[in-house]
């Protein structure tokens, strides 16, 4: 797979743009950085881009995340490693993400509403928006991650 073009170069105010919003997202938020992590993976996984799948579970080991708990965060329904309120943003990042599929549902609404307030939920939606414009810039575009040490399973 070749990349296709830099994004960031060809229309620098458009990723500066991205760029404040995920400023935003990371520093100023109020948002646990796991929490942000648990979002970007999830949204990362459904929407097939292994550049940030790669990027962000980097930074969740770097914010405390265990190896598990990044693996398993592509079939969360499946494990209990994960707190009810993990189950709930996952849920709601599943929604957004596939949202013309899913429509927001309201139970998955609902549950976001048992553990954050009306501000974190509404956070907690920017930073799922926020991944989603990330996504589909790195699979449009076809932005590669950096390969630290190739594995050959079959010759």
């Amino acid at each position: 797979m070749k990349s296709r073009l830099d994004y960031a170069k060809a229309a620098p105010d458009a990723y500066r743009a991205v760029v404040a919003l995920n400023q935003y997202v990371v520093s100023q938020s109020g948002l646990n950085p796991l929490l942000i992590d648990l979002i970007k993976l999830r949204a990362s996984q459904i929407n097939g881009c292994a550049y940030c799948v790669d990027m962000h579970s980097r930074e969740a080991l770097e914010h405390g995340a265990t190896q598990q708990w990044i693996n398993l965060i592509s079939v969360w329904r499946e494990s209990p490693i994960f707190s009810d309120a993990e189950r709930a943003v996952l849920g709601w990042t599943d929604a957004l993400t596939r949202l013309p599929e899913t429509g927001a549902p309201d139970v998955d609404f609902d549950a976001l509403r048992l553990f954050f307030s009306d501000e974190e939920i509404t956070k907690i939606s920017v930073a799922i928006s926020l991944i989603n414009v990330w996504n589909r810039l790195a699979v449009g575009f076809r932005s590669q991650h950096k390969i630290e040490q190739p594995v050959v399973a079959a010759a």
